[in-house]
């Protein structure tokens, strides 16, 4: 798979990119839960009151709050009494809190010194105690309770007395143990209490002072949700345009590494020889050039999310849990990661065999289509369309029950996935509201906590989808490496030879034999013969004598396993393949036409070349009459594989396309089977007169067609059997006399050879 990945470096600003979008991304989501927590609690519980540190405090408040705590300077030395010569922090708190319509006493009221978040939060932690223990004994309740118990051992005078003073006045004049004695079984519940709980506690008490200074506590409320929440918008909505622009992105480098990977396998594979071409069947090429490519592009959409996204995600959020909520609910977040890894580990396991099968049915299905399509005149020919129709039912049958495998198991995923999602919900709520009910969290923090864990177990979701993507992605991986790494059997000679010119169009065969990839019978052997220029050469012999392999090992589309084949003096595999096929027209047996039209059929070999070229090879090769009978003449348009042409117009098209290339060498593999004896006759002379200076070499069934040949080479079960012209065989080689009279009678071979 990293090999596969390397390609995606053409991508690499693009890649860059979205690293950093999604770790923007990932920030911004993270944020969102803890502005939700702020709205609940310090929004709508607090009333927009941040912390327990208030800006602005009464003298009397400041007094009586000092009788719960020792820290007294401490806090004095954030604070200023307000006064005659009021500072832009003053008049600031003073604008916001009380308006500047109304006048406020000068000594009547502290207001905060201007201090960074860090000196607040240890303020904060300093003021919140003795704010909820002043507030606790503001309390009637609990202001009766302390009288009740002061009153316990006092006459009747002293309790009437009490009962009718102040608690914070008589608390006042206490003695300090005393004082503390009375405080004390209050004061130690609410030293077993949160942090965050006394801090909720004391923001109480602050938007009491508050009302009693006359601020006007809704709107300050109002106003904090408002900036909240367009906060809140803010970062959502960065959020959107990252995912948008990530997911734009990441398409756009998803296809650029499809691209490149049908490139490369496409340019791979033009360069196989027919020994790599029969390792991998046609229909398996086409496979990993689509199909395993498209696996691939979809993994890549989807990858940058997971490998960059869902980490930060999950270990941000998890991170967050620990830190900004009640971590005694951690366990939970681990309970849903374990139960998460146990449904995507067993799933896993059961489907990721059924990947590589998936690929290699798809394979399947692709080669029996490619071959009832192709042979479809032969099946109907032999009425064979139910045995057909039963074969490829049978490979799309299992094709369908290895998906619906795969897809159970996939649609079981996600279910069982959301259910462990809700459950996990459900548990937050339920160990939440009774820490809630307890006092000892907040809603917001439980809310908060619910989102973390949503977004750490979304982000397991993530990597379980893509954990189920990947083994069959690593499937096509494997497959297109394959291909991109089989190296070439018939390779380029790293020092080429010059070509001898004193030999130009000369082919000479040197005791050569051949034997197909892992086969152990040599198909030929000990093949000795010469073609000249200004001469036909001719090759005949029975079904799979070996006719086609040698004209094959001419333009390398095999390399000889034993002897020389030279061209121009020169052997074949020390010469460059691109200047050898330039100097081949090579016709194959089976004529192959491309898509276009028939000029860009006959000019496959130059585009450039000029029409009187195209027309004369047309001419020579028999075409110009079908090609002026059409509508469109040389535009008439040509189907994929020359579907709308017969089979004859078909070979002489071939045979034209090879002409208007002009080589110095000729050669027909049975080229003339499809074309009638006078079609064949006409064409055989006007090739004579064009070929003249150049070496032609043709493979025939016909003995019609080669008898006029300057040389006959006679072929049996890859050996040579005889050389000569028509009338030399006929005389000496028995083998090509029984050829020849089972097509011909012997007064006409006799007026042929003639």
């Amino acid at each position: 798979m990293l090999k596969v990945l390397k390609n995606l470096k053409k991508s690499f600003c693009e890649v860059v990119i979205i690293v950093i979008l999604l770790c923007i991304q990932a920030s911004t989501d993270l944020a969102l839960p803890d502005y939700t927590s702020k709205i609940v609690n310090i929004g709508i519980q607090a009333g927009g009151i941040e912390t327990a540190v208030p800006d602005i405090i009464s003298k009397q408040d400041m007094e009586n709050l000092f009788i719960f705590t020792d820290q007294e300077a401490k806090i004095l030395e954030h604070y200023t009494l307000f006064g005659d010569n009021p500072t832009k922090q003053e008049e600031k708190i003073i604008s916001k809190y009380i308006g500047n319509d109304k006048q406020i006493e000068k000594g009547t009221v502290y207001i905060v010194k201007e201090i960074d978040e860090e000196e607040k939060d240890i303020l904060s932690k300093i003021m919140a105690t003795p704010l909820m223990e002043m507030t606790t004994l503001e309390k009637e309740e609990t202001a009766n309770q302390i009288k009740q118990q002061l009153m316990n051992h006092m006459a009747e005078e002293q309790k009437q007395y009490i009962q009718a003073q102040n608690l914070m006045e008589l608390i006042k004049s206490m003695p300090e143990e005393e004082r503390k004695q009375v405080l004390s079984q209050f004061t130690n519940k609410i030293d077993e209490m949160q942090d965050s709980i006394k801090e909720q506690a004391a923001v109480s008490c602050i938007k009491e002072m508050y009302k009693k200074l006359g601020v006007n506590t809704d709107k300050l409320q109002n106003e904090y949700i408002l900036v909240a929440g367009l906060q809140m918008l803010g970062i959502a909505f960065i959020t959107m345009i990252s995912a948008v622009t990530i997911m734009l992105l990441s398409s756009r480098v998803a296809a650029k590494l499809g691209k490149t990977l049908r490139d490369k396998v496409f340019k791979k594979v033009i360069h196989f020889s027919n020994k790599e071409l029969s390792e991998f069947s046609t229909a398996s090429l086409i496979t990993r050039s689509t199909n395993d490519i498209q696996q691939i592009q979809q993994l890549i959409t989807m990858l940058f999310r997971v490998v960059v996204y869902a980490p930060i995600i999950g270990i941000g959020g998890f991170v967050k849990v620990l830190t900004k909520s009640d971590n005694q609910m951690a366990w939970i977040v681990g309970v849903a990661i374990l139960a998460i890894l146990f449904v995507v580990g067993t799933l896993f396991v059961i489907v990721m065999p059924k990947f590589k099968k998936l690929q290699d049915l798809v394979d399947k299905l692709n080669l029996v289509a490619r071959e009832i399509l192709t042979g479809l005149p032969v099946i109907r020919a032999f009425h064979k369309e139910e045995k057909e129709e039963a074969r490829f039912n049978e490979a799309n049958t299992d094709l369908m029950k290895a998906n619906i495998f795969v897809n159970r198991a996939m649609s079981m995923m996600m279910p069982l996935l959301m259910f462990i999602m809700n459950s996990i919900m459900i548990l937050i709520v339920w160990v939440g509201g009774h820490g809630v009910e307890q006092g000892i969290m907040q809603v917001g923090d439980m809310m908060a906590f619910i989102q973390y864990t949503m977004q750490i177990v979304m982000a397991f979701l993530m990597i379980s989808m893509i954990s189920i993507m990947l083994p069959r992605a690593a499937v096509s991986a494997r497959r297109i490496n394959e291909v991109l790494e089989t190296e070439p059997s018939i390779k380029e000679n790293v020092e080429v030879k010059k070509w001898d010119e004193t030999k130009k169009g000369l082919v000479e065969f040197k005791n050569v034999s051949f034997h197909y990839p892992d086969a152990d019978t040599e198909i030929l052997s000990d093949i000795n013969f010469t073609a000249k220029p200004g001469e036909t050469t001719a090759i005949i012999g029975s079904t799979g004598s070996g006719k086609s392999t040698i004209v094959n090992l001419l333009p390398r589309f095999y390399d000889v396993t034993g002897g020389e084949l030279l061209i121009d003096g020169v052997n074949v595999k020390e010469v460059s393949q691109k200047e050898l096929r330039d100097r081949i027209g090579f016709v194959p047996q089976k004529g192959i036409l491309f898509s276009g039209t028939i000029e860009s059929n006959i000019k496959y070999a130059d585009e450039n070349m000029s029409d009187e070229q195209m027309k004369e090879a047309a001419k020579i090769a028999q075409a110009t009459e079908f090609i002026e009978e059409k509508e469109k003449k040389y535009q008439e348009p040509i189907a994929q594989g020359g579907s709308n042409v017969s089979g004859g117009q078909k070979q002489r098209l071939s045979i034209a396309r090879a002409i208007a290339k002009n080589p110095e060498i000729f050669v027909f593999d049975d080229s003339f089977s499809a074309l009638d004896f006078k079609t064949d006759s006409k064409l055989r002379e006007a090739l004579s007169a064009k070929t003249k200076n150049k070496t032609v070499i043709i493979v025939a069934q016909r003995i019609s067609t080669i008898m006029n040949a300057e040389k006959i080479i006679v072929l049996e079960e890859g050996k040579v059997m005889g050389i000569g012209t028509h009338q030399e065989l006929m005389k000496n080689n028995e083998t090509y006399r029984q050829i020849a009279l089972s097509q011909l009678s012997e007064e006409e071979l006799e007026k042929g050879g003639e």
